[in-house]
């Protein structure tokens, strides 16, 4: 199935009925808070890659219980922190999701969940939760493997003034003590 432009009103339900998975493209533009760390807004036509499946799973003793799972791969053109160039990062999500009917039942299993859980909403936002996914899974300090220039100074190359160039600033004060002995 191939996804809407904007995959931000998805009924989960009928896509776990469907038994096929939503894949498509996004660019870093349709997600603000990501392309908001781009250096170059050019570079924010970047696609970002998605695949969501979403599926019944049987629980014991209870009704079955939606979940979903999330791919995504993106090359996000970030800062270099060491020599300040952009740096394309590989970013890849591969979630699970499962899906409870409200935020006390998350907050009430929270703690005792593996996976990651959500609550159910009619009309999903996927997007939203793509662009949440890819902002955990970028580098904490993004970096090039070997950056292809660094600023390297050497011993002696940097220019600074002689130490007598500039006058110290209490040498007007040893003056008048000179002169009021």
């Amino acid at each position: 199935m191939t996804s809407p432009t904007r995959p931000t009103r998805l009924n989960l339900t009928a896509l776990a009925q469907a038994g096929a998975p939503l894949a498509g493209q996004a660019i870093l533009a349709d997600l603000p808070r990501l392309a908001a760390d781009v250096p170059d807004h050019a570079l924010a036509t970047a696609p970002v890659s998605y695949r969501a499946t979403a599926e019944w799973r049987a629980n014991a003793g209870a009704d079955p219980k939606l979940w979903l799972h999330l791919q995504a791969q993106a090359e996000v053109p970030l800062s270099c922190q060491r020599c300040l160039a952009p740096a394309a990062q590989a970013v890849e999500v591969d979630q699970w999701f499962r899906f409870v009917a409200t935020e006390a039942e998350a907050e009430a299993q929270d703690d005792e969940a593996e996976e990651d859980l959500l609550v159910l909403e009619p009309q999903f936002d996927l997007l939203a939760l793509l662009e949440d996914e890819l902002l955990m899974a970028l580098p904490l300090v993004p970096m090039h493997e070997q950056c292809p220039s660094l600023p390297s100074f050497q011993a002696g190359e940097a220019e600074l003034p002689p130490e007598d160039a500039k006058p110290h600033p209490f040498a007007a004060l040893a003056q008048l003590k000179k002169k009021g002995h």
